[in-house]
């Protein structure tokens, strides 16, 4: 399908639309739960880099309402204000170590995979307003990868190999919230040109990749 027949299409434009929505209310909760963890962060570092973040999806949540005005999307929410609640609650129950796997691996690391396997399907409009966004989440996903990697270096061996073990069941658990939400991914991506199943083998492969490096010992 060429880019025009695309923003002809009427099934594309609204599965995208729906996927700009969701991804923004994402970045939008990312924001949030950054903002509530700057108080209890370990050390000023961490304090700064974590505000940095909130500016960062702050911005990538302008850009995309903006892109969202001019696409004529329909802006009705994806999750609900009892989901985002709940999205919230949860990442308030964790503690740093949880919050990292679950913000930067589960959320950051591995959603980033997932929309940029989208982008070369969409249309400019969209590419453009996604490449802030994807860009500076290679930042948020590196400095959240090196806190994790310090945070298990402090777990004796055994503990820190069967905490890693689980890091594929707490992505799982997310996609299972996902689908008990009742959205429908694998249409969505369908109808935007995207192979889900592809997807979500390059989602894996990255998971596999993000658990090898965090085996391994921190440089000196």
């Amino acid at each position: 399908m060429t880019e025009t027949a695309k923003l002809d299409d009427e099934s594309y434009r609204i599965a995208m639309g729906r996927l700009l929505v969701m991804y923004t209310q994402v970045d939008y909760l990312i924001m949030r739960a950054c903002a509530e963890r700057i108080a209890t962060a370990p050390n000023d570092e961490i304090r700064i880099m974590l505000g940095k973040q909130v500016g960062d999806e702050s911005k990538h949540v302008r850009i995309q309402h903006e892109w969202m005005d001019r696409f004529g999307t329909d802006r009705t929410p994806v999750f609900s204000e009892q989901q985002q609640d709940l999205f919230l609650q949860h990442f308030r129950s964790l503690d740093w170590l949880d919050f990292l796997t679950d913000m930067y691996v589960c959320v950051e690391a591995l959603g980033s995979e997932a929309v940029e396997q989208i982008v070369p399907m969409a249309d400019p409009g969209t590419r453009e307003s996604l490449r802030t966004p994807l860009e500076d989440e290679v930042d948020h996903v590196a400095f959240g990868l090196e806190q994790l990697k310090r945070e298990l270096a402090k777990l004796p061996e055994q503990q820190r190999i069967e905490y890693l073990d689980t890091i594929a069941s707490r992505l799982d658990f997310l996609k299972n919230t996902l689908h008990g939400l009742g959205i429908d991914i694998p249409s969505m991506f369908a109808a935007v040109g995207a192979d889900y199943q592809q997807v979500v083998e390059h989602v894996l492969e990255r998971r596999a990749e993000i658990l090898q490096s965090l085996a391994l010992p921190l440089a000196a």
